[in-house]
């Protein structure tokens, strides 16, 4: 099954982020991850979508932008179901 690419903006020790990135493992969906304190490029880009704040995860998927999204969003997106 072919999926949209997933970037998932996290950021170290963030229970959310746990909690999606181990979503998306049991359901299968690849993603890349991507650290917005490691990254400044990231973390502007998180600032740009989440009203200035640097909420995550934060998921580019499919074109679209998700704030603290649900792995089953995600998935469903990435996978266009």
């Amino acid at each position: 099954m072919s999926q949209a690419d997933v970037i998932v903006y996290s950021r170290p020790g963030c229970p959310y982020c746990y909690l999606l990135r181990r979503g998306l493992r049991c359901r299968g969906v690849a993603f890349t991850e991507i650290d917005i304190w490691q990254h400044p490029d990231a973390a502007a880009a998180v600032r740009a979508v989440a009203d200035g704040n640097e909420t995550v995860p934060t998921v580019h998927v499919a074109g679209r932008w998700l704030i603290n999204p649900r792995a089953a969003r995600v998935q469903s997106l990435a996978t266009g179901q």
